[in-house]
Order: C-alpha cells, then structure tokens, then sequence
C-alpha cells in the first residue's frame, strides 16, 4: 500500500450523513483535550452538536489491512456514544457498551495512474524531460505516477476499543496540569461533553471494520516496534486536517520531521517534530528503511500550547503497543479475529536518519540538564569539565548541578556540581556563561566547531526543552534560516528548529557534519499578545566564542572573555531586533 493511500477518514454519526456545521470557517477538527483553564487559543472551532441530533464527529484513521477491511484510529470520538462513562472500570470495550444510535462510515481514497506512455513530460530548453520526481525529497510514494484521486464511501463496523495503559503511563508522568497544557481542539464551547476535556481518555484506540471494501490493488502495512526507534530518525506522518471537511482537498495530507523524544516502556510515547492539524488524530507515522514504509505510531493529538507558549509538536502512541492490547482481548472477539492481524509483521531495520552518525549520538550526551538556585536550562559540554550556558540560565547563580542522562543514569552517575567562571554582562548582546564542573564527565567526546554557516542547510537543536527536567533531551529539527552578520562577520542564527523553554543553552547542530554552530539563545515572542513562537529563534555563533575559548583553556584566565562584553552598537541592535537599515539617504550637496 502506499504512504498516500493508507489512511482514511473515520465518522461517527447519531443520524447517518448528517453534517452540521458552523458558519465560515467550517473547519472540523478531531476531538482533542484540554488542561487549561484559561485558554486562549485563536484555533477555527467547530461547534458540535449534541449526539444524540445530528452531531458528526470524525478524525483520521489508518488502514491496516485491506483484505479484512481493519481501520484503526483513535478513540475519543467514540466517547459521547459510550452507555457508561466510566472509563476507569475496563481496559477495553465492545459495540454494546455504546448507544445504538452509534453509526460509522470510512472515506478512504482510490487513485487512477498513468500508464508508462501517459508520464507527463516537461520541455526545458529544446529538450522534452521526463517527471521523475521524488516524493517528500526521499523516495517514491507510490510506483507510477496519479493524475486522479477518488474518495470511496463505506460504512463500519465497531470491533473494539482498546486502552493503551503504557502510553497513559508515560503521559501521566509527563503532562503535568500544573503545566497548564492546552490541545488543539474540536469541542462544543458550552456543554461539551466532559469526556472530551478528559486528559486520561486520550490512551483509548478504536479498531474497525469497513464493509463492502474495495481493495484497489491495496497491501497490508507492516509496522514497526517502537522499541528500534532513536531520536533523529525521519518520520512520515499521514493524516485527513479538518478530518471529514473537504476531504477532496484535505485527506490523506503528508508531513515530514523527526523523532524528537521517547518515553515509556519500550518508546510507547513518541513525540515528532512533523506538522500535524487539528484532525489528524488517529492517523499514521511511518518510518522509511530501504525503501519501505513501517507504521510505527498512531497520532493521539497536535500538541497546541503550553500556558502561552506555542509547542508545535505532535503526540504520538506506538502501534506495536496498541496491536499488543488489542490482541490481548482476542478471545472475547472470538477466534476469527486473528487472522486479521497475526499477517501484520513487525520490523527492526535501519530507519533513515536525519542526521550523521558523526554528530547527534556523540551530542546527545554532550547536551546536559543545568539547574542552579531559582532556573533551569541547557548546556553542553566542550569537555569532560567545561561547559557553554547562557547567562540567563544562570541567573546570577555562583554554584550550579549538572543532571546527565542517557548511558550515565544506569551507570549511577547522573548529577555533578560545578562552579561558574564567568557570564556575561546583562548589558552584552551575547548571553553566555561559563562553567567548571568539580570532577570530569567520562565518555564526553568534545564537539567539532564549526567555522562557516550556510543558509538553507538541515539544522538539529538538543535540548531540555517541553518536558523539561522530566525527560530526556530532546531533539527537533529545522534549516538555518539567516546568517545575520555585522562588518563581514557573524553575530545571529536564525533558525527554523523549535525551540521551547528549557531549551536555552542547548547546541544547533549541523544534519551535515555534526559540527556544533552555536548557542541556543532565544525564541521570539509577540508582546502584544504574550504568545511565544518557537519555530523563529535565534543562537549565537560558535565563531564568537572560539577566540575566547582557545586562551581561556591555555591560560586558565577569565579575562579572556571580556571580549564578549565589548560588543558594538550594531551588534546590541541586532540581538534586540532593532538594527537599522544600512541605507542612507545621499545628500544634494
């Protein structure tokens, strides 16, 4: 089956093919969650109407094998249908715990393909070129070329709707209400039902059965475990955004990113820097290996904003984990079941990588937690005692702790003290400070420093940003957007890697090389609103720091960095977001 084909759209209606609306914008979003009270999210909402009228609700779905006509998709929707509500009481749940005016239909999309006289050619110069072009930069998604997409009709049936209690695990620890994270959401923004606003009810995951299902030359999926995944590894994500509205122009949307964090036993929360929609919940993210696409997780929801910082990153539960649960209440569905998914064979290959085995596995460790007496952020290690930080992470702090991860935690050693040799001043455009630590770290392998940047080349950031203290450093990706310089040199990155939270500090690293280009630094934030934005940010150039750098460690003098203090006018400019024009009106005379 290809990447393009394998999802569809799943909806629950209370009266068949009844769609109810708001007026424009008629966007219709998968039912997400919300933790905040206070939300203040400027999404397009549609207004659901109560279920038991003409209420439509939908999200994405995958299909998982064609021959059986199996769709798996998320669970929230199901919700309002529920006889009881009470989730707490079972781990999963059949088609006579819901109402009877619970009915399914699937649209799923068929192709047309050109046959091999009919690829289109273009002209360039005198020449008549053949279309060859790859799909998403990477490899082709399907084998011949389509000029024409249909979507297909079908209703469904209810097999199961199963919790993913490892998932659950992993969230509870790491979504804290405290942290007021808000969804995006589709919701009824007066009596919403209040399962809808359930954080504990996102673990749950429907599995269906289309009737009358037209295979069109489709094939099972094959998934992939969780359990191979790294952060770094490229991600497909394949979802319906609005779910049921306009599905000829939004069904089955392609997103690409990277895995930025795991979670849980046996990586059974991911967390991808793919752009996902209000709607996509319930659709596929694959990974591709020789030329094959593995389903490795199902999308629970976009993450939207936390308190008023914008996230941008997208929630995602392992297949491997919700196939396991749903074999687990086999027996109750009766032996013909297992036929339907026992063909479904897992994978451990060699995913592609977004970046070189040269910089993010030795980066990772090198990335290091810091808290010193009021904040926390990042830092990473120049070697196995000194350490890069911002100023500001300091936070006029003398003494800080170093938390490591990865490796050093099983091996017992997971917090160092360390002192701060020096930080900048506030009135310095560059927000840098310098740490000892009292004992070496061992196994740091020193980063390479970069000495040029180039504009438009494949970017990763590692920090301990979003989950913050919580997890593992995590890692998002982006290009290097601008290059801002002053007399010739560079004094600002501008990337479009996230950046949150927690993040400053950490390193922007080249997909390339591995080499470390700078100091996280900054995002951007709109004051007239006091929303934070984390894909416009800024670092600052290791080449600013690789002079000071040098004599520090010969000399052991401190005295060595006071160059960073005594930045220019058009530097500050730059770094506050004021830098003039160079342009200068002539004079007449």
């Amino acid at each position: 089956m290809s990447l393009e084909n394998s999802g569809c759209i799943v909806t629950v209606n209370s009266i068949p093919q009844a769609i109810c609306y708001h007026e424009t914008p008629k966007f219709s979003a998968a039912i997400g969650a919300e933790w905040s009270s206070k939300s203040e999210s400027t999404s397009p909402k549609l207004t659901l109407n109560d279920p038991g009228t003409k209420g439509q609700l939908s999200c994405s779905g995958v299909i998982l094998d064609p021959d059986t006509g199996l769709v798996l998709c998320h669970g929230m929707i199901f919700l309002p249908f529920l006889l009881d509500r009470d989730l707490s009481k079972c781990h999963y749940l059949f088609r006579d715990s819901f109402t009877t005016e619970l009915q399914l239909h699937v649209n799923y999309l068929t192709t047309k393909a050109t046959t091999k006289k009919e690829v289109p050619y273009m002209y360039h110069g005198e020449k008549e070129v053949k279309l060859n072009r790859r799909g998403l930069g990477m490899a082709l998604l399907s084998s011949t070329h389509q000029i024409h997409r249909k979507i297909e009709t079908v209703t469904a049936e209810l097999l199961l709707m199963v919790s993913c209690s490892e998932f659950q695990d992993s969230f509870t620890k790491l979504f804290r209400k405290s942290d007021s994270w808000h969804f995006y959401t589709e919701q009824n923004e007066g009596d919403a039902d209040t399962h809808l606003n359930d954080m504990a009810s996102l673990h749950w995951f429907t599995l269906l059965k289309m009737q009358n299902f037209y295979k069109s030359g489709m094939k099972r999926l094959n998934y992939a475990s969780a359990g191979s995944l790294k952060k770094g590894d490229v991600t497909f994500a394949c979802g319906s955004p609005f779910s049921s509205f306009c599905p000829d122009i939004f069904m089955n949307t392609l997103s690409k990113g990277i895995v930025s964090n795991l979670d849980g036993k046996r990586n059974a929360m991911i967390l991808t820097d793919a752009r996902c929609l209000p709607g996509t919940e319930g659709g596929g993210v694959f990974i591709l290996s020789a030329g094959q696409y593995y389903l490795c997780g199902i999308i629970v929801a976009p993450l939207c904003w936390r308190a008023n910082e914008w996230i941008g990153l997208t929630l995602v539960c392992s297949v491997a984990h919700i196939i396991e649960n749903v074999k687990q209440a086999l027996p109750a569905l009766g032996c013909c079941l297992n036929s339907f998914l026992v063909p479904i064979s897992g994978s451990r290959t060699h995913f592609m990588k977004f970046v070189g085995n040269s910089g993010l596995f030795h980066l990772l460790s090198a990335v290091v937690l810091i808290e010193s007496d009021r904040t926390w952020g990042s830092g990473v290690m120049l070697n196995p005692k000194l350490l890069l930080t911002c100023r500001h992470v300091m936070d006029g702090a003398v003494h800080i702790t170093v938390k490591l991860a990865g490796e050093y935690e099983s091996s017992g050693l997971n917090t160092i003290k360390g002192k701060v040799v020096f930080a900048t001043e506030e009135a310095s455009p560059y927000d840098i400070a310098v740490a000892e630590l009292e004992s070496p770290v061992p196994g740091i392998k020193e980063p390479i420093l970069a000495n040029a940047f180039h504009s438009g080349e494949d970017l990763l950031v590692i920090g301990y940003g979003v989950f913050g203290r919580l997890c593992s450093p995590s890692v998002t990706s982006g290009i290097l957007s601008s290059v801002i310089t002053v007399d010739g040199k560079p004094v600002m990155l501008q990337t479009t890697c996230a950046v949150h939270s927690g993040s400053s500090g950490g390193a922007l690293i080249s997909a390339c090389s591995g080499e470390l280009l700078g100091i996280v630094s900054s995002n951007t934030k709109d004051n007239t609103v006091g929303a934070t934005y984390p894909h416009l940010n800024f670092s600052i150039p290791v080449t600013v720091l690789q002079s000071p750098l040098t004599e520090y460690t010969k000399t052991r003098d401190t005295t060595a960095f006071e160059v960073l203090n005594r930045a220019g006018e058009e530097v500050k400019a730059v770094w506050k977001l004021q830098r003039k024009s160079v342009m200068k009106p002539s004079s007449k005379l």
